[in-house]
């Protein structure tokens, strides 16, 4: 066999078409920003290690400890971030001496390899085109621009991903360890908890072979999250320390209080319509967890997506990063890929191509305007 004809057949290869169309498409919105801060006069690499990425590196540097002072009063504890990204910048940190940078370059590599987690999500679910189709959208969310900054959500994403694509295939044991290390990346790892447990008991109770593998998944699935709350509690000596280290960010549970507070300001603004968009945003939200329910979204990756949502708006987090905390749901997105299958090519590339100007221009402005933190 020629070298040409094994590089044809790798190609040929389902996620290694999925892989290279998703980073096909974030190199375009990439090239969309280059451009944007070239004539905005800024540097894209000081913008994609901003903001939360400082925190990240900081705890990769010198370990945790680390409390700043606002100009409010407030006290900044770098406890508020989960370990496992530090941890993995710390790896790369052989290679790269900026750790902001190696952040940077295990967001990209994570978010590929979410990309074939969710493509294999899809193809499991609703055939090749829409696995193809869900990478695609996932891309091409406006606030996608976060999956190539120094920041937790792609290494999230694709450990949510490949647990959840375990759990539908049933190979319990590497869905709990995967959670395990979700529950170490981000708090919203409880929602994943929640999915693999909710799944594993409701098939133990059928009485299958081998329980004991769907009762260690029920076991490993809470134990990263819980082993790091339990270790922010032995550092500020409070059982609920990381709680009370949340509300010095100003990022508690107040079930969403704090989102309608804001909300009820931008509306009586003399130009309400950023609030109007944002209840627009809201009711598709909802649509779209509805249109799921009946789209018959298997259950564990129902109770993943809707914990998500649900964490995204019961929380007094920074406004402005709620569409971020809602791109690990990439479950709800299914329903989309699934219509978009079925129809003709030109709208499938019409659509797309929609989605791709939105998505660029939406992150070149927004990360070069107030950005995430």
């Amino acid at each position: 066999m020629s070298r040409l004809q094994e590089v044809r057949e790798v190609r040929d290869v389902p996620w290694v078409r999925a892989a290279g169309l998703y980073v096909a498409v974030r190199v375009v919105v990439l090239g969309v920003l280059l451009l944007a801060a070239r004539l905005a006069d800024r540097h894209v690499l000081h913008v994609l290690t901003g903001w939360d990425a400082g925190w990240y590196a900081g705890i990769a540097d010198r370990g945790y400890g680390t409390v700043v002072q606002h100009p409010d009063g407030r006290l900044l504890s770098d406890y508020a971030f989960f370990p496992l990204f530090p941890a993995a910048e710390r790896v790369f940190r052989v290679a790269i001496d900026d750790l902001a940078v190696a952040g940077l370059v295990v967001a990209v590599l994570a978010s590929v390899v979410a990309a074939v987690g969710i493509y294999r999500v899809g193809e499991l679910l609703k055939g090749e085109r829409a696995g193809l189709l869900l990478v695609l959208l996932w891309a091409l969310l406006p606030v996608g621009a976060v999956q190539w900054m120094s920041y937790s959500e792609s290494l999230f994403t694709a450990l949510a991903a490949w647990s959840l694509y375990f759990v539908l295939t049933q190979a319990w044991l590497p869905a709990g360890w995967l959670c395990l290390l979700a529950g170490l990346t981000r708090p919203t790892g409880a929602a994943l908890v929640a999915a693999v447990i909710v799944a594993a008991a409701l098939d133990l109770r059928l009485s299958p072979p081998h329980p004991w593998q769907r009762a260690q998944a029920i076991l490993l699935a809470p134990l990263g999250l819980i082993g790091y709350l339990l270790f922010v509690a032995s550092r500020t000596h409070d059982l609920f320390g990381y709680f009370a280290v949340t509300r010095g960010w100003h990022n508690g549970i107040d079930f969403g209080a704090a989102f309608l507070d804001r909300l009820g300001e931008m509306l009586a603004a003399p130009s309400p319509w950023p609030g109007l968009a944002i209840i627009a945003g809201v009711i598709a939200l909802g649509a779209l967890v509805g249109w799921a329910y009946r789209d018959d979204l298997p259950l564990p990756l129902l109770v993943y997506s809707v914990v998500v949502v649900v964490l995204a708006f019961v929380t007094s987090g920074y406004f402005g990063s709620k569409p971020r905390y809602l791109l690990t749901a990439f479950p709800l997105l299914l329903p989309i890929a699934g219509w978009l299958a079925v129809r003709r090519m030109a709208w499938q590339a019409g659509i797309m191509a929609v989605a791709a100007i939105v998505a660029a221009a939406y992150g070149a402005v927004w990360l070069l305007g107030s950005g995430p933190p």
